[in-house]
């Protein structure tokens, strides 16, 4: 499904790599490796959400905008209900109560979120500093963006053609946080357009419960290789969003 027709669903082929990741709060750093695997080049549109679920649940309104106020709940129902749309297996095995467990099936084609290895990967596009370019260029922040989100494509993309990677909201990813300490807590990565510039990193990481909806947090959707082998489910680590959480 595109993220702006609400019918084709435009993914961009991410090469293999590795990518370090640092958490400040632990000073701790770690190397993931990554096969191949498929990104949108833009968060889910609220056209596409309500193509797909017949719901608009975000704070602002527009078919070119992002989805917003969305759970990391709600962004795997997505991604399986997308997957059976287009006749794909689910990625996703959803329990019955959001306080059971998920379970990811690796060799599933289907949509789903990125683990955070991956977003941070095609955010970077190759390049080793906080952002692939200059912030006001490429993303909607706190001192651009007029107190408001802002319909997809409107900064430049990356060396990948990827936009929104930084900025505008927030992406929900598949990992759990730290589970010692913060349990369930779910990965958020990019910054949104609340965020002051500091949050609008490639290595930034937050936090939040996966029940948990706010107006600067979406997500976008990725899908595992066809020729590769798929990845292995991260054991994870919960982020948190750009206010409360």
């Amino acid at each position: 499904m595109d993220a702006h027709t609400g019918t084709v669903t435009e993914l961009v082929d991410i090469p293999p790599g590795t990518v370090t990741l640092t958490d400040r709060r632990t000073r701790r750093s770690w190397a993931v490796g990554l096969a191949p695997y498929r990104l949108a080049s833009v968060p889910v549109t609220q056209d596409l959400y309500a193509h797909v679920t017949g719901l608009r649940p975000s704070a602002a309104r527009g078919d070119r905008l992002p989805v917003e106020s969305v759970s990391w709940w709600d962004a795997v129902r997505f991604c399986n209900a997308l997957s059976l749309r287009e006749g794909l297996a689910p990625a996703y095995r959803l329990p019955a109560d959001e306080d059971d467990t998920i379970e990811w099936d690796a060799a599933s084609e289907g949509y789903r979120l990125p683990t955070e290895a991956e977003w941070e990967h095609a955010c970077r596009a190759g390049t080793t500093g906080p952002r692939h370019g200059e912030l006001d260029e490429i993303a909607w922040y706190r001192d651009n963006a007029h107190d408001r989100v802002h319909e997809v494509r409107g900064k430049l993309p990356n060396a990948w053609g990827l936009h929104d990677m930084l900025g505008n909201v927030w992406d929900w990813c598949w990992d759990v946080y730290d589970a010692e300490v913060y349990g369930t807590y779910r990965v958020l990565r990019g910054g949104g357009w609340f965020d002051e510039h500091w949050s609008c990193r490639a290595s930034a990481r937050r936090r939040s419960h996966p029940t948990f909806r706010v107006d600067d947090v979406g997500f976008r959707l990725a899908r595992s290789g066809t020729s590769c082998p798929p990845p292995t489910p991260p054991a994870g680590t919960p982020l948190r969003p750009s206010r409360s959480g």
